[in-house]
């Protein structure tokens, strides 16, 4: 079991360098732990610990005076970090691809139908588990991370969904392939 090694905010080391570097050795590994767990990657984790720790430095003077524990404002303050960034990265818009310049004298509309026909008639062949984190993954340009906390279901199996659902992808189309021939 963890001990709590939190102290009050009133014993804090009159220098600002060494608070900070103190409320880091003490608080850094949990919170990063923490973080971690909400990020889709490292660097997204260490940004959030890092701006967790700045915002801390900028509030020394009101952390030394109050007498309540550090380690809660501390995650309070990355929780509220992940909610901005999730919310930032939600309210992106989705940017439209260009319109791909086609060759003249060719048709590329009955190309561009049959190639949505074909993919309709593939992704009919997926389970709906598979379908939803590819449709999430490719077409709304989620991370398996961001897809897994959005579905429920833990990073890993988002994933495997991903790897299976885009293997039976690439075999009804190596089978449509090889009918066409």
């Amino acid at each position: 079991m963890a001990t709590n090694t939190d102290s009050p905010r009133g014993e804090l080391p009159g220098d600002p360098d060494a608070a900070i570097r103190q409320l880091h050795s003490q608080y850094a590994p949990a919170l990063h732990r923490y973080v971690e767990r909400f990020c889709p990657d490292r660097a997204s984790a260490d940004d959030i610990v890092q701006e967790t720790f700045i915002r801390a430095w900028r509030h020394l003077p009101q952390l030394r005076t109050d007498d309540r524990l550090i380690r809660p404002w501390l995650f309070r303050v990355a929780r509220n970090l992940l909610t901005d960034a999730n919310r930032a990265l939600r309210a992106r818009p989705m940017m439209a691809p260009g319109e791909p310049t086609w060759e003249a004298g060719t048709d590329s509309g009955l190309d561009r139908v049959l190639d949505q026909q074909l993919l309709s008639a593939a992704l009919r062949h997926l389970s709906p588990a598979h379908q939803s984190v590819l449709l999430e993954t490719f077409y709304r340009g989620g991370t398996t991370a961001a897809v897994a906390r959005e579905l429920g279901i833990p990073h890993g199996t988002a994933r495997s969904r991903l790897h299976y659902a885009l293997d039976a992808l690439r075999q009804q189309f190596q089978e449509h392939d090889a009918i066409a021939r």
